[in-house]
């Protein structure tokens, strides 16, 4: 059910974006009973993460909203990043990749 998709983030600004989520067959797939969760890593290996912000907020739409402060996006070293995000089924604790991809964040020039 994954699908492949790049994100590009800018260093020090507020990030976010829905993710919905369809099934096999193009539908849409309800969320209803699900969470999600998400994080980034430098690499697939790398032993450290920065966790994404989730929310689940239209279920029936299949969406997931994913957001990142920008003091989360500021603590970030520009560059090339991996990710993604599963939803977990409440009660059988089933997971599913539902996105996966690499981040680009983008140096910024204007700091405080």
């Amino acid at each position: 059910m994954a699908v492949y998709a790049n994100i590009s983030i800018d260093q020090g600004s507020d990030f976010s974006s829905t993710v919905t989520v369809e099934g096999s067959d193009g539908l849409v797939y309800a969320l209803t009973g699900h969470t999600a969760r998400g994080q980034i890593r430098k690499t697939y290996s790398s032993s450290t993460s920065i966790p994404f912000v989730t929310v689940i907020n239209n279920p029936e739409a299949g969406k997931i909203l994913i957001s990142l402060t920008s003091t989360v996006t500021a603590a970030m070293k520009a560059g090339r990043y991996v990710y993604d995000i599963e939803i977990v089924q409440t009660g059988t604790g089933k997971v599913t990749r539902v996105v996966e991809g690499q981040i680009e964040v983008n140096p910024r020039v204007t700091r405080t």
